[in-house]
């Protein structure tokens, strides 16, 4: 079953853009979208540790060459004016082949990166399952319930419910006492019940 929370990449780079953003804008913040492509292109300058590599030369094969890289000669760019425009484009096909084995590489780096966090994430993860007949509790969400009758008092689950059918993905077709079919809900939604 797909469970929209879990999908967490672009929550996971709005909050980088955030506090880049944060740390560009003026005191008033009201210049935030003047300064979003200076905080972009601090993101794509950062050497990320989970492909080892920086946006930008995944996507263009090369290291960037700052302004200030300009002003002051390196090894980089006295190499590449002392070339032939041919020898130069030459030398920027090397590059370009080589690009999808970089990308392959930053590839193999992320998900090696991933089932490390995944195998410590699991480490802690304690599984709910439930059988067909078991009963629970539903926790109430926050969109069924008013903020009219929540309060500090107000019960936070709901039940006791019936499970009817469990899925292999993790959810649960619940009936209540009444026979009113519930479901299909996470299991991280549930929890059992104790008469």
């Amino acid at each position: 079953m797909y469970y929209a929370a879990a999908n967490r990449l672009a929550e996971a780079f709005n909050k980088i853009l955030c506090n880049l953003l944060k740390k560009v804008v003026s005191k008033s913040k009201n210049d935030w979208h003047d300064r979003m492509e200076e905080a972009l292109w601090a993101y794509r300058m950062t050497h990320c540790m989970p492909t080892q590599a920086t946006p930008y030369s995944l996507i263009h094969g090369v290291e960037e060459i700052l302004p200030l890289k300009r002003q002051k000669p390196s090894l980089r760019l006295a190499v590449r004016e002392g070339l032939t425009e041919e020898e130069n484009s030459c030398l920027r096909l090397e590059e370009l082949e080589s690009l999808d084995e970089k990308r392959q590489e930053a590839q193999q780096s992320l998900e090696c990166y991933q089932a490390r966090l995944s195998r410590a994430f699991n480490k802690k993860v304690r599984l709910r399952s439930f059988q067909v007949g078991d009963q629970v509790l539903v926790v109430r969400r926050p969109i069924i319930t008013s903020r009219k009758l929540r309060g500090k008092f107000t019960l936070k689950w709901d039940g006791p419910y019936i499970v009817q059918e469990s899925y292999s993905s993790g959810g649960y077709k619940l009936v209540d006492a009444d026979d009113m079919r519930i479901g299909p809900i996470h299991g991280k939604f549930l929890k059992r019940y104790y008469p």
